[in-house]
């Protein structure tokens, strides 16, 4: 737990917050971050499980969907000015995007689009959705405000972030499109506060469940805390839980956390 001094945010894609419940409460109890943003909840919002996140202390926001998609913030504190969604008048049926002021901060928790494979019609959404982005930051922040983006961005940003970069370099993961609007979206204003305390790479938060991946190390770094440069200036640690990647049936991601000085 930290204390008043300090914040930490936390951002985690549980894949099924149904298949992921008991992991997501046992974690939150164990290492108590202030702020836990999901992705990937797979459910509605009535099936989301409030009263055990409460009883852990926790209040829980939610913009989700039924079975695809989904994202929550969870706060130890109350939140104030909580919206789903860019509001930018987009047709846009999925819940990825769920935004909360807490102590002062505005936490944007974001589920970017996979992409499926480069030149489909899911990758040219998934580049579309990454500018809308910019966009929504544009027309409701600046960067001079204490600003944390965080989510599973399903963009590794450099080759450093990549195990095998021979083997991934033309994925939708890792295509110079994808990360080219991952940049901009940074160029905004937002400093990758992983990298800022990792800057060798070798970092990942991502390990598919296919050709045991995981034990063999073949992992990506696609789940980000980005944050506006008078917070990334106060980010005192990040990094990457990976105890939280084994065992049995884990989310094929790991939370990334960082502790801001408040």
């Amino acid at each position: 737990m930290t204390d008043a001094k300090t914040l930490t945010i936390a951002t985690w894609n549980v894949n099924s917050i149904r298949a992921r419940e008991e992991r997501v409460l046992e974690w939150l109890a164990r290492v108590q971050p202030d702020v836990l943003c999901l992705q990937e909840l797979k459910i509605e919002e009535k099936d989301f499980p409030f009263d055990e996140v409460t009883e852990r202390g926790y209040t829980a926001h939610v913009h989700a969907q039924r079975t695809y998609n989904g994202v929550a913030i969870l706060s130890r504190e109350s939140a104030t000015d909580v919206a789903p969604g860019m509001g930018d008048g987009v047709e846009d049926p999925a819940a990825r995007l769920i935004s909360a002021r807490i102590r002062g901060i505005r936490v944007l928790c974001g589920y970017f689009p996979n992409g499926q494979q480069v030149g489909s019609d899911k990758y040219f959404y998934k580049l579309e959705w990454m500018h809308r982005l910019v966009s929504y930051l544009r027309a409701t922040a600046t960067a001079n405000d204490d600003i944390v983006l965080c989510g599973d961005f399903n963009v590794a940003p450099d080759d450093k972030d990549v195990a095998r970069p021979e083997e991934w370099g033309q994925s939708v993961l890792c295509h110079a499109e994808a990360r080219a609007a991952l940049e901009r979206i940074a160029e905004w204003g937002l400093v990758d506060v992983v990298r800022q305390h990792h800057p060798d790479g070798g970092v990942y938060s991502w390990w598919d469940y296919r050709m045991l991946a995981f034990p063999k190390g073949n992992g990506l770094r696609i789940d980000h805390i980005f944050a506006t440069r008078s917070l990334a200036e106060r980010c005192v640690s990040a990094r990457v839980d990976r105890e939280a990647r084994k065992g049995k049936k884990p989310s094929d991601h790991a939370p990334v956390l960082a502790t801001f000085a408040t």
